[in-house]
């Protein structure tokens, strides 16, 4: 902001670590009053650190404040043909191109976004910045929250799994659902924890994930 930049899109994605469902991916653009009002988003932090009831109440606030919010998800399919790490990237990019206003800078978590798109000479990675930036604190909200909806919803499809309780983490409900029921539609077969369970598995698979 004080090299005069305007518009600044924090992007994050979560379910990058689930065995079943989408990785979703969030951006969004704060105004300035955002960072400048402490009694409009100061005390946002990484979604992982705050409850189910809190990150709701953050996501409904950041909405309202938020100069613009978009959410993407990537199939569990696409994840399979694209391994997690690439799917991760494509689900942020998604987001980002999906926004009505076009950012002059992004921030992202950690890993930053391809060379090929059209961030990339505008961006910053930065290690921990779910917990250190606004924008980035409220994509990573923005997109749990939007993901653990989507996993609410895809459970009543397929009951037996739990995905709304775990939201296809690897717990050992899911585990014990995975023995008992086999992989869904839901399921990213890539990653090891679940290849195990398909018909005619070796327990030898590979895995483009890093689903364990």
């Amino acid at each position: 902001m004080r090299r005069g930049v305007r518009l600044i899109a924090g992007v994050d994605e979560v379910g990058r670590g689930a065995w079943a469902g989408p990785v979703a991916a969030a951006a969004v653009i704060l105004p300035r009053t955002a960072y400048e009002d402490r009694q409009l988003l100061w005390g946002l932090t990484d979604s992982k650190k705050l409850s189910a009831a809190e990150r709701l109440r953050w996501s409904t606030r950041i909405r309202a404040t938020a100069v613009a919010v978009r959410v993407a998800f990537i199939s569990p399919r696409r994840i399979d043909q694209l391994g997690i790490g690439v799917a991760s990237s494509a689900a942020m990019v998604r987001a980002l191109d999906a926004l009505p206003i076009p950012p002059d800078h992004v921030i992202v978590d950690a890993f930053p976004l391809p060379d090929q798109c059209r961030y990339a000479e505008r961006q910053d990675a930065i290690v921990r910045a779910d917990a250190t930036c606004l924008a980035v604190a409220a994509a990573s909200i923005c997109a749990k929250v939007a993901r653990d909806a989507l996993m609410v919803r895809l459970s009543r499809h397929h009951p037996a799994y739990g995905f709304d309780q775990h939201k296809g983490y690897g717990t050992v409900a899911h585990r014990q659902a995975l023995a008992r029921e086999g992989p869904s539609p839901l399921h990213r077969s890539s990653f090891r924890s679940v290849a195990k369970h398909l018909p005619g598995a070796t327990g030898t698979q590979t895995t483009l994930g890093v689903g364990q």
